[in-house]
């Protein structure tokens, strides 16, 4: 008897559809969106499952991972498609949507997406948290800037390596405008050499990788670049050709 599966994800709870090849229900109810509680939700029907489908969100990797380590064939399925066909069902609740799912695995139409390995995610997860932290620094600068145009002093073209240096120059006559600009200031060069160790740190891994450091061989390619395009990639073979890739990165 091959069943097919639809969880719909939630931050807490996760509902759970059983179906059978012709549509009738075996089993609908909940669990913590969890890797253990979901998969001892399905235990029971652990040999018979032909397919779970669970729907592209945050949560969605780390599930995904864990119900495929757990021996379950599991599709993350593309979240506009799914949406698509969900929004024809005349009741919108997540006991539905999980219904929902199980009948696209169930009549195979879903659009699979890919689901990046840990090594990859662990990567991607690296790199946006140091975009944030320049995003952040440079915004605290600009602020700065702001702030003491107000008062007529104007910091004009200067260097990162610097900034801070001239900042505390203009301030020297401002004991006032010091209470103010001073711990932003602070925070900045803090940032900033934090964001040193996370460079020095991410120069290391790549070029520790045999991609990166192939990749680095291109001129104007650094070892965040490098590592940007690994962590996008991921795995080369779920591309037919090399012009898909372009479209993919667009």
């Amino acid at each position: 008897m091959a069943l097919f599966v639809g969880l719909d994800v939630s931050l807490k709870m996760t509902s759970i559809c059983i179906v059978e090849a012709d549509g009738s229900a075996v089993w609908e109810g909940k669990a913590e969106s969890e890797p253990a509680p979901l998969i001892k939700a399905l235990m029971p029907w652990h040999a018979s499952i032909t397919l779970v489908g669970i729907e592209a969100c945050p949560l969605s990797e780390w599930l995904y991972g864990a119900l495929v380590e757990s021996g379950l064939q599991t599709a993350c399925i593309e979240i506009r498609h799914a949406q698509r066909f969900l929004s024809s069902r005349p009741n919108k609740t997540d006991r539905s949507d999980a219904r929902g799912i199980a009948d696209m695995m169930r009549l195979d139409h879903y659009r699979p997406v890919h689901v990046k390995s840990k090594a990859s995610q662990l990567l991607r997860t690296r790199l946006i948290a140091r975009r944030k932290f320049v995003d952040h620094m440079l915004a605290i600068e600009d602020t700065i800037r702001g702030l003491l145009k107000v008062h007529g002093l104007k910091l004009g073209l200067v260097h990162r390596g610097r900034f801070a240096a001239k900042v505390e120059a203009m301030l020297t006559d401002e004991p006032e405008l010091q209470m103010a600009i001073g711990p932003l200031l602070e925070a900045r060069n803090m940032m900033r050499r934090q964001k040193v160790v996370l460079d020095r740190e991410l120069s290391r891994i790549a070029r520790q990788d045999e991609v990166c450091r192939r990749l680095m061989t291109i001129s104007g390619v650094g070892p965040i670049v490098s590592l940007s395009f690994k962590a996008t990639i991921d795995d080369p073979r779920r591309f037919r050709d090399s012009k898909a890739v372009a479209a993919h990165l667009v």
